[in-house]
């Protein structure tokens, strides 16, 4: 029986490929080791309702502070994706099927955790004819039933295989933000994210504006993987022209010798040309540190996102 915790089931697609080193990572890298009654309450909540949270499955480097505040971001539809990209450590393979159940569950988690933000994200479910949109809007809202003060952000799969009018389906369930991310510039695409199409990622986030106008969007990118800045900079005059409110741009941290190498550790400094950059572009919002991750402070920053929108209106 397979088991995702040994990392040549988890990623049977890599398990062939040559070992990449693993650069030591400097000092602005550093995160503290989980501690505290607010992790471990976090973590009981998750177990109990046996739920399956991104934090863990991809590593993330902020789960330690995020879950000490009683945040975590729900993964649904399973633990294994469909997609192999070689940045991502979510096992891959053929996934079960959905579990009807689970957004009764993620909803009484999040109103256990009393959270005022949610971040609700998924693997990729290209074994499904809609993606699993239908899902997705069904955990929105037996959320909203549940919590109805919480803000939901929710970042989805490209529905690339799926009529166009899935997306639909997920944007009538008014999530307050929709999340998409490019991952990285397009001319990494066929090494970085080689299941995926940066225009098709691209176009689908300006639908989801032309289908609601009023709807958050966001998308971020990686650096790290072999970019340059001109790239970065291209990405975001597309996200603008496809009308991204929110950037986040975080460092790629390699998760095994299989995955995708790191090419540098972009410094702190470059991340705040890049912020810089962004908002003289035009988007409402910007995270763009070493350890930005999509779902890191999502709550702050979607207070700060609203507020830019307000007075930009005026």
């Amino acid at each position: 029986m397979r088991d995702i915790k040994i990392p040549g089931q988890r990623h049977p697609e890599k398990a062939h490929r040559p070992d990449n080193a693993q650069p030591k990572k400097p000092d602005w890298i550093r995160v503290k080791a989980p501690t505290g009654a607010g992790y471990r309450e976090t973590h009981k909540i998750i177990r109990e309702h046996k739920l399956v949270t991104v934090c863990e499955e991809a590593g993330c480097p902020n789960a330690g502070e995020c879950w000490s505040q009683g945040h975590a971001t729900m993964m649904i539809m399973g633990d294994v994706c469909t997609r192999g990209c070689t940045f991502c450590n979510v096992a891959t393979g053929k996934p079960d099927a959905l579990d009807l159940f689970e957004p009764g569950r993620v909803a009484d988690a999040v109103q256990k955790l009393g959270l005022n933000h949610v971040v609700i994200t998924s693997v990729d479910r290209d074994d499904i004819d809609d993606g699993g949109a239908e899902h997705f809007a069904q955990t929105i809202r037996a959320v909203r039933h549940r919590s109805p003060g919480t803000t939901i952000e929710i970042l989805t799969p490209d529905f690339l295989h799926c009529a166009p009018s899935v997306l639909e389906t997920v944007v009538a369930a008014k999530p307050d933000v929709f999340n998409h991310n490019l991952e990285t510039v397009p001319a990494l695409y066929p090494t970085v994210r080689p299941g995926a199409r940066y225009f098709h990622s691209l176009r689908l986030l300006q639908r989801v504006k032309e289908i609601d106008p009023m709807m958050f969007t966001k998308s971020g990118i990686m650096v790290g993987l072999g970019e340059d800045r001109v790239q970065v900079h291209q990405v975001m005059d597309d996200m603008r022209a496809a009308g991204i409110d929110f950037l986040t741009i975080g460092q790629y941290l390699q998760p095994t010798p299989k995955h995708h190498a790191v090419d540098r550790f972009v410094h702190p400094d470059e991340f705040a040309a890049y912020e810089k950059v962004a908002y003289g572009k035009g988007f409402l919002m910007v995270s763009a540190t070493p350890l930005t991750r999509s779902s890191y402070h999502a709550g702050d920053d979607f207070e700060r996102l609203r507020a830019a929108r307000l007075k930009k209106i005026g």
